[in-house]
Protein backbone atom coordinates (compact mmCIF):
# COMPACT_ATOMS: atom_id res chain seq x y z
CA UNK A 1 0.00 0.00 0.00
CA UNK A 2 1.10 3.71 -0.95
CA UNK A 3 1.03 5.87 1.99
CA UNK A 4 -1.19 9.01 1.56
CA UNK A 5 0.63 12.37 1.64
CA UNK A 6 -1.02 15.42 2.43
CA UNK A 7 1.05 18.40 1.64
CA UNK A 8 -0.36 22.37 2.45
CA UNK A 9 0.92 24.67 0.02
CA UNK A 10 0.74 28.15 1.77
CA UNK A 11 1.99 30.13 -1.69
CA UNK A 12 2.40 33.92 -0.54
CA UNK A 13 0.00 33.51 2.53
CA UNK A 14 0.80 33.80 6.33
CA UNK A 15 3.16 35.83 8.76
CA UNK A 16 5.69 34.17 10.82
CA UNK A 17 3.46 34.79 13.60
CA UNK A 18 0.33 33.13 11.49
CA UNK A 19 2.63 30.58 10.22
CA UNK A 20 4.42 29.50 14.55
CA UNK A 21 0.38 29.52 15.44
CA UNK A 22 -0.63 27.06 12.94
CA UNK A 23 1.65 24.78 13.57
CA UNK A 24 0.92 25.09 17.53
CA UNK A 25 -2.43 24.43 16.55
CA UNK A 26 -2.04 20.98 14.31
CA UNK A 27 1.29 19.64 15.91
CA UNK A 28 -0.29 17.64 18.87
CA UNK A 29 -3.45 16.89 16.63
CA UNK A 30 -1.98 14.92 13.65
CA UNK A 31 -2.12 11.40 13.26
CA UNK A 32 1.16 9.49 12.92
CA UNK A 33 3.54 9.96 10.00
CA UNK A 34 3.74 5.98 9.75
CA UNK A 35 -0.09 6.36 8.29
CA UNK A 36 0.27 9.69 6.40
CA UNK A 37 2.58 12.37 5.42
CA UNK A 38 1.73 15.50 6.59
CA UNK A 39 3.47 18.37 4.86
CA UNK A 40 3.43 22.13 5.21
CA UNK A 41 5.10 24.23 1.83
CA UNK A 42 5.70 27.61 3.14
CA UNK A 43 7.72 31.04 1.97
CA UNK A 44 11.20 30.74 2.19
CA UNK A 45 11.62 33.44 5.36
CA UNK A 46 9.69 31.55 7.77
CA UNK A 47 11.63 28.15 6.57
CA UNK A 48 13.58 27.66 9.62
CA UNK A 49 11.59 28.98 12.12
CA UNK A 50 8.47 25.99 11.19
CA UNK A 51 11.19 23.08 11.13
CA UNK A 52 12.27 24.50 14.48
CA UNK A 53 8.77 23.70 15.79
CA UNK A 54 7.52 21.12 13.84
CA UNK A 55 6.34 17.84 15.72
CA UNK A 56 6.78 14.47 15.42
CA UNK A 57 4.08 13.84 12.65
CA UNK A 58 4.85 17.58 10.56
CA UNK A 59 7.23 17.76 8.14
CA UNK A 60 8.30 21.08 6.12
CA UNK A 61 8.31 21.88 2.69
CA UNK A 62 9.70 24.79 0.08
CA UNK A 63 7.85 26.00 -2.78
CA UNK A 64 10.48 26.34 -4.89
CA UNK A 65 14.52 26.30 -5.19
CA UNK A 66 17.33 26.37 -8.00
CA UNK A 67 19.20 23.92 -9.38
CA UNK A 68 22.56 25.45 -8.99
CA UNK A 69 24.46 25.12 -5.54
CA UNK A 70 25.10 29.04 -5.77
CA UNK A 71 25.63 31.85 -7.81
CA UNK A 72 24.71 35.10 -8.61
CA UNK A 73 20.48 34.86 -8.81
CA UNK A 74 19.49 37.15 -6.83
CA UNK A 75 16.41 36.51 -5.19
CA UNK A 76 16.47 32.53 -5.58
CA UNK A 77 16.77 29.78 -2.90
CA UNK A 78 19.14 27.57 -2.60
CA UNK A 79 19.36 23.53 -1.88
CA UNK A 80 22.35 23.90 0.04
CA UNK A 81 20.16 26.58 2.22
CA UNK A 82 17.07 24.09 2.57
CA UNK A 83 19.33 21.32 3.10
CA UNK A 84 21.27 22.83 6.52
CA UNK A 85 17.95 24.22 7.36
CA UNK A 86 16.20 20.93 7.60
CA UNK A 87 13.49 20.96 5.18
CA UNK A 88 12.80 17.78 3.60
CA UNK A 89 9.99 18.53 0.69
CA UNK A 90 10.43 21.00 -2.17
CA UNK A 91 7.48 22.11 -4.54
CA UNK A 92 9.06 21.61 -8.18
CA UNK A 93 7.42 22.50 -11.20
CA UNK A 94 4.21 23.92 -9.56
CA UNK A 95 1.92 25.51 -12.28
CA UNK A 96 2.14 29.24 -11.28
CA UNK A 97 5.99 28.85 -11.54
CA UNK A 98 5.82 27.50 -14.57
CA UNK A 99 2.73 30.38 -16.06
CA UNK A 100 4.80 33.71 -14.04
CA UNK A 101 8.32 32.80 -14.15
CA UNK A 102 9.29 30.79 -16.40
CA UNK A 103 9.85 27.25 -15.26
CA UNK A 104 10.15 24.82 -18.41
CA UNK A 105 10.53 20.90 -18.34
CA UNK A 106 14.20 21.18 -18.79
CA UNK A 107 14.03 23.77 -15.48
CA UNK A 108 12.13 21.28 -14.36
CA UNK A 109 14.63 17.76 -14.36
CA UNK A 110 17.14 20.27 -13.62
CA UNK A 111 15.74 20.80 -9.91
CA UNK A 112 14.57 17.38 -9.33
CA UNK A 113 18.16 15.86 -9.95
CA UNK A 114 19.45 18.99 -7.55
CA UNK A 115 16.82 17.70 -4.84
CA UNK A 116 17.96 14.47 -5.16
CA UNK A 117 21.10 15.03 -4.65
CA UNK A 118 20.46 16.68 -1.09
CA UNK A 119 18.57 14.41 0.19
CA UNK A 120 15.33 16.39 -0.46
CA UNK A 121 11.71 14.64 -1.44
CA UNK A 122 10.65 16.41 -4.43
CA UNK A 123 6.47 16.90 -4.86
CA UNK A 124 6.82 17.01 -8.64
CA UNK A 125 3.81 19.23 -10.36
CA UNK A 126 2.18 18.34 -13.45
CA UNK A 127 -1.12 19.48 -15.33
CA UNK A 128 -2.73 20.75 -18.53
CA UNK A 129 -4.70 24.05 -19.42
CA UNK A 130 -8.75 24.23 -19.72
CA UNK A 131 -7.75 24.66 -23.35
CA UNK A 132 -5.82 21.42 -23.57
CA UNK A 133 -8.41 19.50 -21.35
CA UNK A 134 -11.20 20.64 -23.68
CA UNK A 135 -9.40 19.27 -26.73
CA UNK A 136 -8.78 16.16 -25.25
CA UNK A 137 -5.25 16.33 -25.23
CA UNK A 138 -4.58 16.00 -21.73
CA UNK A 139 -2.79 12.47 -21.34
CA UNK A 140 -0.75 13.49 -24.55
CA UNK A 141 0.44 16.56 -23.03
CA UNK A 142 0.75 15.44 -19.42
CA UNK A 143 3.05 12.41 -20.98
CA UNK A 144 5.28 14.92 -22.43
CA UNK A 145 5.61 16.84 -18.80
CA UNK A 146 6.38 13.45 -17.10
CA UNK A 147 8.77 12.20 -19.58
CA UNK A 148 10.84 15.12 -19.47
CA UNK A 149 10.64 15.77 -15.78
CA UNK A 150 11.86 12.26 -15.01
CA UNK A 151 14.86 12.25 -17.47
CA UNK A 152 17.85 10.60 -15.68
CA UNK A 153 16.21 9.36 -12.77
CA UNK A 154 16.51 6.07 -11.65
CA UNK A 155 13.62 3.35 -10.40
CA UNK A 156 14.61 3.87 -6.83
CA UNK A 157 14.68 7.79 -7.02
CA UNK A 158 11.60 7.74 -8.43
CA UNK A 159 9.64 5.43 -5.87
CA UNK A 160 10.77 8.01 -3.37
CA UNK A 161 9.84 11.48 -5.27
CA UNK A 162 6.18 12.35 -5.26
CA UNK A 163 4.10 13.32 -8.07
CA UNK A 164 1.16 16.21 -8.16
CA UNK A 165 -1.40 16.06 -11.00
CA UNK A 166 -2.96 19.57 -10.78
CA UNK A 167 -5.29 20.53 -13.24
CA UNK A 168 -4.76 24.35 -14.15
CA UNK A 169 -8.01 25.44 -14.38
CA UNK A 170 -9.23 23.91 -11.53
CA UNK A 171 -6.39 26.45 -9.33
CA UNK A 172 -8.08 28.65 -6.71
CA UNK A 173 -11.04 28.72 -9.45
CA UNK A 174 -13.78 26.64 -7.10
CA UNK A 175 -13.53 24.27 -9.79
CA UNK A 176 -12.70 20.60 -9.27
CA UNK A 177 -12.09 17.42 -11.49
CA UNK A 178 -14.54 14.39 -10.94
CA UNK A 179 -12.89 12.21 -8.61
CA UNK A 180 -13.33 10.06 -11.64
CA UNK A 181 -11.63 12.31 -14.13
CA UNK A 182 -8.72 12.81 -11.51
CA UNK A 183 -8.48 9.02 -10.73
CA UNK A 184 -8.41 8.86 -14.72
CA UNK A 185 -5.32 11.47 -15.26
CA UNK A 186 -3.41 9.88 -12.62
CA UNK A 187 -3.82 6.59 -14.13
CA UNK A 188 -2.21 7.81 -17.19
CA UNK A 189 0.27 8.84 -15.33
CA UNK A 190 1.18 6.03 -13.71
CA UNK A 191 1.25 4.44 -17.17
CA UNK A 192 4.04 6.64 -18.40
CA UNK A 193 5.57 5.93 -15.27
CA UNK A 194 5.06 2.25 -16.28
CA UNK A 195 6.48 2.53 -19.79
CA UNK A 196 9.05 4.24 -18.94
CA UNK A 197 10.36 2.06 -16.21
CA UNK A 198 8.79 -1.09 -15.16
CA UNK A 199 5.14 -2.27 -13.14
CA UNK A 200 7.03 -2.20 -9.69
CA UNK A 201 7.60 1.21 -9.81
CA UNK A 202 5.03 2.37 -11.78
CA UNK A 203 2.99 0.69 -8.91
CA UNK A 204 5.33 2.20 -6.08
CA UNK A 205 5.18 6.27 -7.04
CA UNK A 206 2.64 7.95 -5.33
CA UNK A 207 0.89 10.35 -7.05
CA UNK A 208 -1.12 13.38 -5.90
CA UNK A 209 -4.09 15.50 -7.05
CA UNK A 210 -4.37 18.97 -6.30
CA UNK A 211 -7.00 21.43 -7.61
CA UNK A 212 -9.32 23.21 -5.18
CA UNK A 213 -9.24 19.99 -2.77
CA UNK A 214 -10.97 20.57 0.18
CA UNK A 215 -12.75 19.17 3.43
CA UNK A 216 -16.36 18.49 1.55
CA UNK A 217 -14.73 16.71 -1.67
CA UNK A 218 -11.29 15.26 -0.05
CA UNK A 219 -12.72 11.80 0.76
CA UNK A 220 -14.36 11.28 -2.27
CA UNK A 221 -10.96 11.86 -4.19
CA UNK A 222 -8.37 9.86 -1.86
CA UNK A 223 -11.12 6.80 -2.10
CA UNK A 224 -9.85 6.79 -6.10
CA UNK A 225 -7.87 3.71 -6.62
CA UNK A 226 -4.83 5.66 -8.03
CA UNK A 227 -4.88 8.83 -6.12
CA UNK A 228 -2.45 8.91 -3.22
CA UNK A 229 -2.88 12.31 -1.48
CA UNK A 230 -3.44 15.95 -2.12
CA UNK A 231 -1.63 19.09 -2.84
CA UNK A 232 -3.93 21.78 -1.06
CA UNK A 233 -4.08 25.21 -1.53
CA UNK A 234 -6.34 27.67 0.24
CA UNK A 235 -7.82 24.77 2.65
CA UNK A 236 -4.32 24.30 3.93
CA UNK A 237 -4.52 27.64 5.53
CA UNK A 238 -6.59 27.00 8.55
CA UNK A 239 -5.65 24.27 11.07
CA UNK A 240 -8.76 23.48 11.26
CA UNK A 241 -9.49 22.16 7.75
CA UNK A 242 -5.82 20.80 7.40
CA UNK A 243 -6.76 18.49 9.88
CA UNK A 244 -9.64 17.10 8.10
CA UNK A 245 -8.11 16.89 5.31
CA UNK A 246 -4.85 14.73 6.99
CA UNK A 247 -7.48 12.60 9.48
CA UNK A 248 -9.29 11.81 5.94
CA UNK A 249 -6.20 10.03 4.56
CA UNK A 250 -6.27 7.64 7.44
CA UNK A 251 -10.54 6.80 7.44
Amino acid sequence: MRKPIIAGNWKMFKTRDEALQFVYNINMKLPSKSLVESVICAQAPILRDLVKRQGDNLRVGAQNMHYLDSGAYTGEVSVLLLEDIGVEYVVIGHSERRAYYNETDSSVNKKVHQAFRYGLTPILCVGESLEIRETEKTNEFIKVQVVNALKGLGTEQIKELVLAYEPIWAIGTGKTATAEMANDTIKAIREVVRDLFDEETAESVRIQYGGSVKPANIEELLSMSDIDGALVGGASLDPASFLELVNAAVK
